[in-house]
């Protein structure tokens, strides 16, 4: 019966070790391809993205000093559409790649490590159960005298 049990344990850490693999290898490759599809630097404030992002907003400023009133607008509206992507881009960075790649590189391998502590723990609780156990056999059997 206990050979039964300790084969079923075996097996069910086995599939947790698994699945947590499987869970550190989607949220890394899922924090690539997020980061991936960023049009601007990670990592940038949103001032240094603005300046990266678009400058093709000089120009329409260089014609609006011209005085061609919608050269001006495009710009104006194209600058306001680079402002709300760089603020969709820095939540997003906030709200979801950061904890990703947390989740990845730093409290799965945590789980992992702590996981394989925890069965060296129980076998060593095992083993010294056993010794106690046998201990108390012998004692019982043979008292000392």
């Amino acid at each position: 019966m206990k050979k039964q049990f300790n084969r079923m344990r075996q097996l069910a850490n086995q599939t947790v070790e698994k699945r947590l693999e499987l869970v550190k290898q989607v949220s890394h490759s899922t924090h690539k391809k997020l980061t991936a599809c960023l049009q601007g630097q990670q990592g940038l404030d949103a001032d240094k993205r603005s300046v990266r992002l678009w400058q093709g907003s000089e120009a329409a400023g260089r014609a609006a000093a011209l005085g061609q009133k919608m050269l001006r607008l495009c710009g104006e509206a194209e600058d306001k559409l680079a402002q709300e992507l760089i603020h969709f881009e820095l939540q997003v960075e906030r709200d979801v790649i950061e904890p990703l790649f947390v989740l990845a590189e730093v409290e799965i391998p945590n789980i992992q490590k702590q996981r394989k502590h925890l069965a060296k723990l129980v076998l060593d609780m095992d083993s010294s159960r056993t010794r106690t156990s046998s201990q108390l056999t012998c004692t019982i059997l043979w008292p000392k005298k």
